[in-house]
């Protein structure tokens, strides 16, 4: 049983998330209210527009309990995990967030991101000069893993090494920020 559960035997609740492994296409929830862990497929994820998620985010989800235990049926929200910025991020320390908010909004396609290198770049339609992607950048994000040819949306700046994503957005996300304006 889930607690505030409905009818249907569904029930919103907020969580962090435990782990995501991209490659195994799972991960677990622990909700905010306790109990055990809630599986979270690659799929419920995809259906929200983003292939990964960073451990610790978090993030509110409707749970349903099935005979296999509880289970993510639908993403609403997905707040990246609170943590300090590394020296990696030097770059844009200075970006307040709506400096990085007021920035231009890039469609881009990864052309690869190796997570145990920590870093991958995206090529920004239109423009031939690749975009480096920063895994922390990601992690603050609220991701853990880009796929090559994967759609996403960057904030730009020129750091000290040429372009780099300052934020990255699924391309789903980027669409309904975008609308919202």
């Amino acid at each position: 049983m889930i607690e505030n559960e409905n009818q249907d035997g569904t029930a919103v609740i907020s969580g962090v998330v435990k782990w995501f492994d991209p490659a195994k296409g799972f991960g677990f929830v622990i909700a905010d209210t306790g109990g055990p862990d809630i599986l979270l497929h690659a799929n419920v994820l995809r259906n929200f527009g983003q292939s990964s998620i960073a451990d610790g985010s978090q993030i509110r989800l409707t749970v349903q309990s099935t005979e296999r235990g509880k289970q993510a049926v639908e993403v609403f929200e997905i707040k990246p995990p609170v943590g300090g910025t590394t020296a990696a991020l030097s770059d844009f320390a200075e970006l307040d967030a709506d400096q990085l908010a007021a920035l231009p909004l890039e469609p881009a396609r990864v052309k690869w991101f190796d997570k145990g290198k920590g870093f991958g770049f995206a090529n920004v339609f239109g423009l031939d000069e690749d975009v480096f992607i920063h895994v922390e950048v990601l992690r603050r994000c609220g991701m853990a893993d880009l796929q090559p040819g994967e759609a996403v949306g960057l904030r730009v700046i020129d750091g000290r090494r040429g372009r780099m994503a300052a934020e990255v957005l699924s391309w789903e996300m980027g669409l309904r920020e975008r609308a919202s304006d």
